[in-house]
């Protein structure tokens, strides 16, 4: 791997990280190794009082093997001159947030296109493309190895769920009907575009979910795999673990209190009694 992720620590349980004297060292990224202490979530509280969860890339790697090939064929129907590679897709991610989005800046970059008739394409776009994610390309995709299990673990402790996300809740529902249906229910609330917007300056979709959890954000624990989301996360003041994928690896996690490749690298026991580490990751 490109960026070497470790963790130095004085045992371990089943080749998962555990500390035994509240203290390990993490090397991030192959930077230098700092100390990280032992601390709780929230003042005199044992475990987060909800977790919330992003989706894309979090609990699957839906961009690549849904959304993707979900646009392409979508643009085919449409008789678009379009036909986006992983490579491209990728970068367009980090830049523009959402499908309709990365399509209207396209078409615009085509200069062939009037703006009613972007906008045209667009609306025609967006139920197309749901339609080939859901029944054709949700059924196809694996969920993040050790996610499954992480999700029923909370479950299991009592703790609340919840969803914030940039995808449409009906494909988010339609995940986890999908992949998760034991523990569909437990997600409430599930928050997606409809619900308003997730990142950047004008992001109110965590501060929303807190809201209907009846929460505050430092009792509560996010959990991402790209800057954007952990931004929005901060942003609301919301302690966040970073799970990255191999297309957010180089991606700036300042501030996260967490960051490893996978939930399956650590001891997921740490997050759900609210043992995690107290200083946020600098780059």
């Amino acid at each position: 791997m490109r960026h070497m992720w470790h963790m130095l620590a004085q045992g371990k349980i089943n080749g998962k990280i555990n500390q035994p004297d509240n203290q390990l060292i993490m090397l991030v990224f192959g930077r230098p190794a700092e100390v990280w202490h032992n601390y709780r979530i929230g003042v005199g509280t044992m475990r987060p009082q909800a977790i919330i969860f992003d989706v894309d890339g979090t609990l699957a790697d839906t961009e690549r093997w849904g959304h993707l090939p979900a646009c392409n064929e979508a643009f085919r129907v449409l008789g678009l001159p379009l036909q986006w590679e992983w490579a491209e897709f990728k970068e367009l991610m980090v830049t523009i947030q959402g499908n309709a989005n990365r399509l209207r800046h396209a078409l615009t970059r085509l200069g062939t296109y009037a703006p009613a008739d972007i906008e045209a394409y667009i609306e025609a776009f967006v139920p197309i493309k749901q339609e080939l994610y859901v029944n054709k390309y949700l059924p196809l995709i694996n969920l993040r190895e050790g996610i499954a299990d992480f999700i029923r673990e909370i479950k299991a402790a009592g703790i609340p769920l919840a969803i914030v996300s940039t995808s449409y809740e009906a494909q988010i529902n339609e995940l986890l009907k999908t992949k998760l249906p034991d523990v569909q229910a437990a997600f409430k609330p599930v928050l997606g575009k409809e619900s308003g917007q997730k990142t950047g300056s004008e992001g109110v979709l965590y501060g929303k979910c807190l809201s209907i959890l009846g929460a505050e954000p430092t009792c509560c624990l996010v959990i991402e795999d790209s800057a954007a989301g952990l931004r929005a996360a901060l942003q609301a003041g919301i302690p966040t673990v970073v799970f990255y994928n191999d297309y957010t690896a180089n991606e700036d996690f300042t501030g996260a209190v967490l960051v490893a490749p996978s939930v399956t690298q650590i001891d997921t026991r740490q997050l759900i009694d609210g043992t995690i580490f107290s200083k946020p990751v600098t780059t």
